[in-house]
């Protein structure tokens, strides 16, 4: 059953099918402690379905199995690098590039330049839990989830060996690097357990390094509270005032702790992603960003994971943005966004035209 299922999952596109069992994984009291500290922020849903994503039996009670989808996204767009606030993280090795004194482009994080994650493997999730009921006979059920469900999906992938969970809190496959969607199928027909996946960071820190927040406090220890995917997409209020420079031009997730990974060499290009790539993405004009209305929004980024932050939590981020990287060019269009009728955007335009006037007044501007 598990060869007939991988090779199904496979002719769907993912890159990777492993097999665990629906036991509570060992690492559930480390989640446990990082809710009790508050590290998770305003996502209270994380808090509400604590119970369950430590228990698979009350996500589907009689379940045996788990099964961890992988669907790689390296390759199939640009990502190209900016200079943000103060010097640019970089590979090991690498040089950052020079400064650049355009204002305009804005960072969107790979995995969000594609048509939205949560469809595209929705749909061969979906596929594949059918098949596997009708593998199983009458009787068996299977919930396929893809990021929305209430599970350790990192954790249990994995135990799977799916991969190995790093020092940035991301799992690491050896043959993908970071670049990849997971999902999972829970399962009441009982398959072997694959082997689980050992820790291979070793000593290196470069995640940690390369965070420009610190929200890595530790080695495999994260506060959202600090990281900027967490301020750019969950935090649906005002983003703390001292946390605003390190952002750069990041206007929709960081990829900063994933890029320096050196298990990235052995990354290749998405089998199923690939036809879902919007190379438009790659590079977002701030001005024109900060330009749309919620009609010309939902327009642009239909079918993205972007839709998620909505026009105010997106322009929130674009004023960060055009504060930290932007001249003088980017204060008329600033100045009609602190009149917006949003005030979240209004208030963060206004702290970006200060910033800009302050440059100009040292003659950084």
């Amino acid at each position: 059953m598990k060869d007939a299922i991988r090779t199904r999952a496979l002719e769907l596109g993912f890159d990777d099918c492993r097999f665990t069992t629906a036991r509570p994984p060992a690492s559930a009291p480390n989640f446990e402690r990082w809710i009790a500290d508050g590290r998770h922020g305003d996502m209270g849903y994380l808090a509400r379905n604590a119970p369950k994503r430590v228990e698979p039996q009350r996500v589907l009670e009689g379940a045996r199995s788990v099964i961890c989808l992988v669907a790689s996204y390296a390759g199939a767009v640009s990502s190209p690098r900016f200079q943000v606030s103060g010097a640019e993280s970089a590979p090991d090795g690498a040089k950052p590039k020079p400064e650049t004194r355009d204002p305009r482009p804005g960072i969107i994080a790979r995995y969000a330049r594609f048509r939205d994650y949560h469809d595209v493997l929705g749909e061969r999730s979906r596929e594949l839990a059918a098949f596997v009921d009708a593998l199983g006979g009458s009787g068996t059920r299977s919930l396929w989830y893809v990021d929305t469900g209430p599970v350790l999906e990192r954790d249990l992938a994995q135990r799977a060996g799916a991969g190995f969970i790093g020092k940035h809190t991301n799992l690491i496959n050896r043959a993908l690097g970071n670049w990849f969607f997971l999902a999972e199928i829970l399962t009441t027909l009982e398959l072997e357990p694959d082997a689980s996946e050992r820790n291979r960071c070793g000593t290196c820190t470069r995640c940690i390094t390369a965070c420009p927040t610190r929200a890595i406090t530790a080695p495999f220890e994260l506060d959202a509270r600090l990281c900027i995917s967490y301020l750019t997409i969950e935090l649906k209020g005002s983003i703390p005032v001292e946390l605003r420079p390190a952002m750069g031009a990041r206007i929709f997730g960081c990829d900063d702790c994933l890029e320096v990974c050196p298990w990235n060499r052995f990354a290749r290009e998405g089998r199923m992603m690939k036809a879902h790539a919007r190379a438009d993405l790659a590079q977002s004009d701030l001005l024109e960003l900060l330009a749309l209305d919620d009609a010309a929004f939902k327009q642009r980024f239909a079918g993205t994971p972007i839709l998620r932050t909505k026009r105010r939590g997106l322009l929130r981020n674009v004023c960060v943005a055009l504060g930290n990287t932007g001249h003088e060019d980017a204060r008329p269009a600033l100045l009609k966004a602190t009149r917006d009728p949003e005030p979240l955007i209004a208030e963060h335009a206004r702290w970006a035209t200060a910033q800009i006037e302050h440059r100009a007044a040292d003659g950084r501007g």
